[in-house]
């Protein structure tokens, strides 16, 4: 039967999702810690060995064999690193460092360091066989005392080691989730913004990445893109949003089988968040009506798409790499009579009849300039006659 401790480190793995090796790694570098602390020497570079079974601890000091260096060599590197200091101390703020006070390479600066490297000689006399780059353990006293001493120091780097190791799980797992719809829960609102529950983290929903129309109330179940993963100094954070235009791409992926086998691509968004949203479609399948499968049968599709957006208004446009076909779909639902294009400026002048002007143009500009968002282009709109219209359908009828 395991004994009381390795039973409290197994539970730690379970609930935090973590490997037993890694744990007890942490635990053996919380106790080095502990050791240094209070017993250690300035020259030592403590390790140690936990028995999770025995509760037993052993403390090494451990080096790497090096080659022997002479008492003057060992003085002139100490003096050189010692006048490096004071020179570096006396420069003014901001002054130029000279090259010769530049951070040396690896090769350079190498020195010997009595904390990690022992000479050769020295090693022998502690084991006759041992060879150049061969890492010599020394076993240390552990005084009685260290478990009582050391307890409050190994608990305090342990919960620390414990918390970096779970904050980096968490990131890793969330990293891979990267703009992907998660499904959460609306925890609380803190000023402007709102925290939602997507799992074994917290999402963060910027003021920004609000839809101004929605209302988030605690408990609320809702859908959101991961759009950004940050590891930051208190751990990962993860930005949600649901007012991006990828939230709406990721939804048609989700409902639209066409979209999300790639038969019908997506080839733009222009939405304003809460109101309205244009959205391209092309298909290179003549079998396939993209606008028609977004649609799905009697509406089910896109009704499901707007449902989740709450209620915003979906248009879906299919694209054309004609760009006065694809200006004069784009400014649906009002009617077109003509496209003029200047491509030097990438403008068009768009004429509709006079009546589908106020269509054409949308409350406060809406249609129009989610439009000219969509296709990339700058749109001017002018109004014709209806009169015009009319002389014109009389003289195709004559013909």
């Amino acid at each position: 039967m395991s004994s009381l401790i390795e039973q409290a480190i197994r539970q730690i793995c379970d609930e935090k999702g973590l490997a037993y090796d890694d744990v007890l790694k942490t635990i053996e570098a919380a106790l080095a810690a502990a050791y240094r602390k209070d017993f250690g020497e300035k020259n030592q570079n403590v390790e140690t060995e936990f028995d999770p079974e025995s509760g037993k601890i052993r403390a090494f000091d451990v080096k790497i064999v090096v080659e022997d260096i002479s008492d003057e060599e060992l003085e002139r590197q100490h003096q050189e690193e010692v006048t490096r200091k004071e020179a570096l101390a006396a420069l003014s703020p901001g002054a130029e460092v000279p090259a010769e006070l530049q951070p040396k390479s690896e090769e350079e600066q190498k020195r010997f360091n009595p904390k990690t490297e022992i000479m050769l000689l020295q090693a022998r006399l502690i084991d006759d066989e041992t060879e150049l780059g061969k890492v010599i353990r020394m076993e240390l006293v552990v005084p009685g005392a260290f478990g009582r001493m050391a307890a409050q120091t190994a608990k305090q780097v342990v919960t620390q080691k414990l918390r970096e190791a779970e904050r980096e799980i968490i990131f890793k797992e969330f990293k891979d989730e990267k703009g992907q719809i998660l499904n959460g829960t609306v925890q609380r609102r803190e000023g402007h913004i709102v925290l939602v529950d997507i799992g074994r983290a917290t999402g963060v929903m910027r003021s920004e990445d609000q839809v101004p129309t929605e209302r988030y109330n605690t408990g609320d179940r809702i859908k959101v893109l991961l759009r950004e993963v940050e590891l930051g100094a208190r751990g990962p954070e993860l930005l949600v949003t649901r007012a991006s235009e990828e939230f709406v791409r990721r939804l048609f992926e989700m409902e639209i089988p066409e979209i999300g086998d790639g038969s019908v691509v997506v080839k733009g968004i222009a939405r304003e968040a809460g109101s309205r949203s244009k959205v391209a479609v092309w298909t290179s399948d003549d079998a396939i009506d993209p606008v028609g499968a977004c649609i799905g049968q009697r509406g089910t599709r896109i009704q499901t798409i707007i449902a989740e957006l709450g209620g915003e208004k979906v248009d879906i446009i299919e694209w054309n790499e004609d760009s006065k076909a694809f200006i004069m779909a784009a400014l649906s639902p009002a009617k077109v009579l003509a496209v003029e294009l200047n491509s030097e400026e990438k403008t068009a002048t768009v004429k509709v009849v006079a009546d589908q002007l106020s269509l054409a143009i949308g409350r406060g500009g809406q249609n129009v300039r989610l439009a000219a968002k969509l296709t990339e282009w700058k749109i001017n709109i002018a109004g014709e006659e209806k009169v015009a219209e009319e002389n014109i359908e009389v003289t195709q009828m004559q013909e």
